[in-house]
């Protein structure tokens, strides 16, 4: 579960946001939880001698690693007396660490963050992808203290996680957490939530389904786009075959096998494809980059899923290919030559 600030109706803007006893109340009042991680962000620019790199700062607890599921690859988490006393001390993920250090050893080094510099004390585990399409790795875990008052110049903390021990009892802690904070903002009954509680589960089922739909529908149209692709393609080989009759009655009368008059037309209808495959690649390559800029994210070229577009656009050029190919093997050299 996140518990996060809603939004007034009618106004775009955030209601306030929660303090350390709503943390506290949520720990000590409801039953069955695995852990509460209080956690506040912000973008920042990380150095490392004449390295710079711009990543997420989470500021949080150690309860953080139990929520999020969240290994150590080396290091340690957090000292309770850097928690309390808010010690520039980090906890870099595996981009940031490879952005700054590469295959060095980062543990013992400082780095600097706007004006003071801090300890990278571990590194975390590599979790890859979220189901949102960003990067989980490029970030950088700080205590909370002292993100608030180094970073951030407040106390206030921006979302609370909650790990429900019992998945199925879920619904019911959703339900103790709400009206915990309610009572703990004192609203009356007739006002509205000025927060919410969010079942992670469900947002990732739904933004699953809603994917699961996208991915059939950009299917669709690419099949459509590949017939009417191929179709075009032997429309082109039919048109060159009948304005080239008369050298394919030529090749065939002085001693060409069919199979090389067939050849010659899949190869032509091949490299044809094959062109409007490249080019199909160099422009999505080129939006996916224009995307992945506005957008925040990185952009992940994979070598193999372009390999294989390739050869299935190439693919297209032998299937569609293969009537036109066949009519020109199949020409009567006699007839051919008689063509105008």
């Amino acid at each position: 579960l996140v518990v996060r600030p809603g939004q007034r109706r009618g106004s775009g803007a955030n209601t306030p946001k929660f303090k350390q006893k709503d943390v506290d109340l949520i720990r000590t009042q409801v039953t069955g939880i695995a852990g509460v991680a209080p956690y506040s962000t912000l973008s920042a620019t990380v150095i490392f001698q004449a390295k710079n790199y711009t990543t997420l700062i989470t500021g949080t607890t150690n309860d953080f690693f139990t929520v999020g599921n969240w290994v150590l690859q080396s290091g340690r988490q957090f000292y309770d007396s850097e928690l309390n006393s808010g010690k520039a001390s980090c906890i870099l993920g595996t981009t940031v660490k490879n952005k700054l250090f590469g295959k060095e050893n980062p543990q013992g080094q400082r780095i600097r963050v706007k004006q003071f510099t801090c300890e990278v004390i571990g590194v975390l585990e590599s979790k890859g992808q979220s189901t949102w399409g960003t990067d989980q790795d490029d970030n950088v875990l700080m205590p909370l203290k002292t993100v608030h008052r180094r970073l951030l110049g407040s106390l206030d903390i921006e979302r609370i996680a909650v790990k429900v021990a019992d998945s199925k009892k879920i619904s019911i802690t959703q339900e103790k957490i709400t009206e915990l904070i309610r009572q703990s903002r004192r609203l009356p009954d007739n006002m509205e939530n000025d927060f919410r509680v969010l079942d992670m589960r469900q947002i990732i089922q739904t933004l699953t389904g809603t994917t699961r739909v996208l991915t059939m529908l950009l299917g669709a149209v690419a099949a459509v786009s590949l017939l009417v692709g191929g179709i075009g393609i032997m429309n082109i080989m039919l048109v060159s075959v009948t304005e080239r009759t008369k050298e394919i009655g030529i090749r065939l009368a002085i001693g060409a096998l069919e199979k090389h008059v067939l050849m010659q037309f899949l190869i032509e209808a091949v490299v044809l494809s094959s062109i409007g495959g490249v080019l199909g690649l160099i422009l999505a390559a080129g939006l996916s980059i224009f995307g992945a800029s506005l957008m925040g994210v990185p952009f992940i070229f994979d070598l193999q899923i372009n390999i294989l577009a390739f050869l299935f656009a190439a693919s297209i050029g032998i299937l569609f290919g293969f009537v036109p190919a066949r009519r020109a093997a199949r020409l009567n050299p006699i007839d051919a030559l008689r063509h105008e």
